[in-house]
């Protein structure tokens, strides 16, 4: 492994982790309530929309700390370059972190190119390809080691906007997760086939009816997460990947009582590279969705508690 400038490192630093491979190098709208109740139509969103009880301005929240953005990679050497770019440009304090699954397109040595020339961004070789799911709880852990205090989900292939990530973050300083939302009002997708969107809708709709839960977008992947959420979610439980990973996490935010918001973005399919959704990865996602709902059901009317 080659030497690289270390990160500016946010509060106490850690001992560098390490994974089964090499460790990370340097290198408009207005809210709508779970009730469904909207505002007027509009193009973007002034305020969020909160899928939680409002708690009437009770609750305080601490200040949200250093941001580490998590880019998970595999085969994104067309797309890595410019997302970095853009993200450092809209949100500069922040650092990022691409967690590569060892692309055989070389992603990751672009990355440690990155890190090289910019301190604020790391990156995590992992020994191959793993699913989406294992390589953002890798980077979670990775950033409550270093004691980031908001960490960020985001694709690397440009469908997430990094110019709307400040929004997200300014959500979550009255929050304990904001999701960047496509289906609440303000929200839209740019350039989709409708195919692609009736599995998006029907994914969120279905997984929303089966768990009892307000989120529109559960499949959503474009998150800002306070530390604290995360460790209260019981990460070393969760075993889904891909798809259902996202209504995973969802799902137990609300579940533990963690106050989450749905902020407005938009969406544009990828113009480089190659999607990595299958009929696998969405069949394993209706599965585990349908196991997990009737579960829930099922100890509900047992009295007992969900795990």
């Amino acid at each position: 492994m080659s030497d690289a400038r270390e990160a500016d490192e946010p509060q106490n630093k850690a001992d560098e982790p390490r994974t089964e491979a090499d460790g990370p190098r340097t290198g408009a709208e207005g809210p709508v309530d779970a009730a469904g109740e909207r505002p007027g139509e509009g193009d973007a969103a002034a305020e969020p929309r909160r899928t939680t009880q409002d708690d009437g301005g009770r609750r305080k929240y601490g200040p949200l700390g250093s941001i580490l953005v998590i880019i998970p990679t595999y085969n994104e050497a067309e797309n890595i370059k410019p997302i970095v770019a853009r993200v450092r440009e809209s949100v500069p304090d922040a650092h990022i972190l691409v967690a590569d699954d060892n692309s055989p397109d070389g992603t990751g040595k672009v990355a440690d190119e990155i890190a090289v020339e910019d301190d604020h961004v790391r990156v995590l070789h992992r020994k191959g390809k793993e699913g989406l799911g294992a390589a953002y709880l890798a980077g979670f852990r990775w950033g409550i080691e270093h004691g980031y205090g908001v960490l960020v989900e985001m694709d690397a292939d440009g469908s997430h906007q990094p110019e709307e990530l400040p929004r997200l973050l300014t959500a979550l300083k009255g929050a304990d997760l904001v999701i960047g939302s496509r289906w609440v009002p303000g929200g839209r997708i740019v350039n989709w086939p409708k195919s692609r969107e009736f599995i998006s809708r029907g994914g969120s709709t279905y997984s929303r009816l089966l768990l009892d839960v307000p989120i529109r977008d559960m499949t959503a992947g474009f998150r800002a997460f306070r530390k604290e959420t995360l460790e209260g979610l019981g990460m070393e439980a969760v075993a889904s990947q891909g798809y259902c990973f996202q209504i995973d996490l969802a799902w137990r935010a609300v579940k533990a009582g963690f106050h989450v918001i749905e902020v407005p973005v938009t969406f544009i399919e990828r113009e480089r590279g190659e999607s990595k959704m299958s009929r696998d990865i969405v069949t394993e996602a209706a599965w585990r969705v349908m196991t997990w709902g009737v579960s829930s059901r099922v100890n509900k009317l047992l009295g007992r508690k969900n795990a």
